[in-house]
């Protein structure tokens, strides 16, 4: 599912289907943004996947898959990146500051192009990622040669990860 995933967000959320997920881009007021659009839509194929495969033969299985990490993105990624939950905790070492640091430099980016970190629960090196960064746009978050541009991971209080 991790390339699915990449591959969707990369190619059709950051390509023709920018409409929807320009909102997560965005600062805005309220719980709903118009990329959750996605999750329905994506909800909705496990369904009907299951649906079609009343046997539990292969399809069945796919959904269940499909679901599963639906529920992990759902929990991780909008509770602990984007705080849509109650709970606000910032991991400060190993894999899941990584992985939020990775999306946090994700967004480091305004706008569809240039961004780095497509995945969900991989999430390369923040080293690799900053280094594609300054490739991309001169400047990573945290460069003291980029000072003039905002830094979302210094103000989330997290380390160079370097």
């Amino acid at each position: 599912m991790e390339l699915v995933a990449y591959l969707a967000h990369r190619y059709l959320m950051h390509g023709w289907g920018w409409g929807w997920h320009k909102s997560h881009h965005e600062t805005h007021d309220g719980w709903w943004e118009r990329n959750d659009l996605y999750a329905v839509v994506f909800a909705g194929f496990s369904l009907l996947l299951m649906w079609l495969d009343p046997e539990h033969r292969g399809l069945f299985w796919l959904g269940i898959g499909m679901a599963t990490y639906g529920f992990l993105y759902f929990v991780v990624h909008d509770g602990l990146v984007h705080r849509r939950w109650p709970f606000h905790w910032v991991p400060r070492r190993g894999y899941m500051q990584r992985l939020y640091q990775a999306h946090r430099l994700h967004h480091a980016v305004e706008g569809k192009d240039g961004c780095v970190s497509f995945g969900f629960l991989y999430a390369p090196p923040v080293r690799v990622l900053r280094q594609q960064l300054r490739e991309r746009q001169g400047a990573a978050p945290g460069d003291v040669r980029g000072a003039a541009t905002t830094d979302p991971a210094a103000e989330a209080g997290l380390p160079d990860g370097r």
